[in-house]
């Protein structure tokens, strides 16, 4: 039996003329990384992140050479921006500790992270032996402390440093001075799937934490494939691409197993849909139906009618990250707002 690892490799050579054409086409990048563009590291991890080294290994982001101007500056420094926030949610979940803090530096001292859970403490997801959900889990942090280890390379000095985030699931969260209701517990509550005197903790139970993956995972294409319009740099712009490409099959197989897990517990569905009617509220536009589907039809994949998934703006997505669709510079996950350019929604 052919494996599927051989079948890669036999489609991936069909694809290119030659090794050699390949080799020389990294070549030239080099060389034009060496003559004054900026080089972006291919993903990469972190030796120091607190002990919570992901495995397996990202997938590797493409790279991208030349300045970065202003315009492209601001996007990527909103990327991210949202990358903090997924890739500090997975490292909770898969250690029960955050992204390194030699990642969270920038132009303004890093904000704190309130990562409380449904009883007030910290704490990673508990995995079934043997977890297929923990391996997707994994896979998620190392690929999105990548992202944020690719992005943080390009930008250089001009990196906005980690915002405030809000990843806790408690009723009320505080760290360093910064106090609110937990984000997963307001999304839940706004989505009327609790009551407004429940919680919902997202490292409860593997169920919990793929709701809040949902979310996460959601959130970044819509951002990425909306903000990529802005980029000037076609070089960027592939390398934004793949960013997008990555996230995409995070949410697939993120739904997938909603969905599988629907058909022994048929509230996920109602869960999920009543998430993204709230989330739909706040974007502002007529997208896509986002839920997951039925317990026999699917929707792995929300599309539009020309096959293509959902982009929000830049302040679309501040409504959904903030929870608020008035006039706000933050809350929700940001209880103190982004930093850089894309700050304020409706503007």
């Amino acid at each position: 039996m052919t494996k599927i690892t051989d079948l890669s490799d036999t489609m991936e050579r069909g694809a290119a003329p030659s090794n050699d054409r390949r080799r020389f086409m990294r070549l030239l990048g080099g060389t034009a990384a060496m003559t004054g563009g900026l080089a972006l590291l291919s993903a990469c991890g972190d030796d120091s992140n607190n002990g919570a080294t992901p495995s397996p290994s990202p997938t590797p982001s493409p790279s991208a050479t030349g300045s970065v101007g202003t315009q492209d500056t601001d996007v990527l420094n909103f990327a991210l921006q949202l990358e903090y926030l997924a890739a500090n949610y997975f490292a909770y979940a898969t250690t029960g500790a955050g992204i390194s803090s030699s990642l969270q530096t920038g132009l303004t001292s890093p904000g704190p992270v309130l990562v409380g859970s449904g009883d007030g403490a910290a704490r990673a997801v508990t995995f079934s032996s043997g977890s297929v959900v923990r391996q997707y889990a994994l896979e998620m942090a190392a690929d999105s402390l990548a992202h944020v280890t690719f992005l943080r390379t390009a930008l250089g000095n001009l990196t906005q440093s980690q915002p405030a985030l809000n990843l806790s699931g408690s009723a009320s969260a505080t760290s360093q001075g910064v106090t609110a209701t937990g984000a997963f517990t307001a999304a839940a509550q706004a989505a009327k799937i609790i009551t407004t005197s429940q919680t919902f903790d997202p490292y409860a139970s593997e169920q919990n934490f793929l709701i809040g993956a949902y979310l996460i995972t959601g959130i970044a294409v819509a951002a990425l494939r909306g903000a990529a319009r802005r980029l000037t740099n076609k070089g960027y712009l592939e390398a934004a691409a793949g960013l997008l490409g990555t996230y995409s099959y995070h949410a697939a197989t993120v739904r997938a197993e909603l969905w599988a897990l629907g058909r022994t517990s048929g509230d996920i569905y109602t869960q999920i849909t009543a998430l993204s009617d709230a989330l739909d509220a706040l974007d502002g536009s007529t997208d896509v139906d986002q839920d997951i589907g039925t317990a026999t039809t699917a929707n792995l994949v929300p599309t539009d009618s020309n096959g293509g998934v959902l982009g929000r703006t830049p302040f679309q997505t501040l409504n959904v990250v903030y929870l608020n669709a008035s006039n706000t510079s933050q809350g929700g996950f940001y209880p103190q707002g982004l930093n850089g350019a894309y700050r304020t929604t409706n503007s």
